[in-house]
């Protein structure tokens, strides 16, 4: 866990903003476009708890359909990316960000997560502290880099609590197969996590808590 710490702070010098450099390589004069755009959404909820004021309350924040508009550079048509958003850990509790194929909210009622589910890693806020920024990082990546079921992924959602981080993976099915469990060891693998770590599956209706199960 250490080696991660010192890993992220070696690549994030300010202490508010995601500033991730552009990888090596990367010539950000030519337009590299996304398979999918991907839509940053954020949200507060603070004291309001109904679903309508959660719906009323979730802000779109910026939409990336390339490689350029996701980091940010000053070639992109986008005046709000991944690397001017504020960092993980330094978000107000109870704060979320959501990352959606453009087109899905990102709730349970949206017509492409309805029968879906969510891969769900919880993370100790005493234990990761900025390391949650680099685990996020990864699993943003994961999602545009399309490293997962063609087809099966519908977006990722990072909730920022008190005394605990949790990323999750959200799917357009939720029924346990091949494709599903591969979706699950990709994600250990990708986000290197800690074997420490237990990671869920749960279905988004309740009527199908029974196919709920730990990778």
């Amino acid at each position: 866990m250490a080696q991660a710490d010192n890993e992220w702070q070696s690549i994030t010098p300010d202490h508010h903003k995601s500033t991730v450099p552009v990888p090596e390589g990367l010539d950000l004069t030519v337009s590299h476009p996304l398979e999918n755009a991907w839509t940053m959404w954020f949200d507060n909820p603070l004291t309001n708890t109904n679903a309508q004021s959660w719906a009323e309350n979730l802000k779109e924040l910026v939409t990336v359909d390339t490689v350029e508009d996701f980091w940010g550079s000053q070639h992109s048509n986008t005046d709000s990316a991944f690397n001017n958003l504020t960092k993980v850990d330094q978000l107000e509790p109870n704060s979320n960000y959501h990352f959606f194929k453009k087109g899905i909210r990102p709730e349970w009622e949206d017509p492409s997560n309805a029968n879906g589910g969510k891969f769900v890693i919880q993370f100790p806020r005493a234990r990761s502290g900025n390391t949650i920024n680099l685990f996020w990082l990864n699993m943003v990546l994961a999602v545009i880099g399309e490293q997962f079921v063609e087809g099966e992924v519908c977006g990722t959602v990072i909730a920022i609590r008190r005394n605990y981080f949790r990323i999750a993976l959200w799917t357009k099915t939720s029924q346990r197969n091949e494709s599903l469990e591969s979706i699950g060891h990709n994600i250990r693998e990708l986000l290197n996590l800690p074997m420490h770590l237990t990671m869920d599956f749960i279905p988004h209706e309740s009527a199908q808590i029974h196919d709920k199960f730990t990778l």
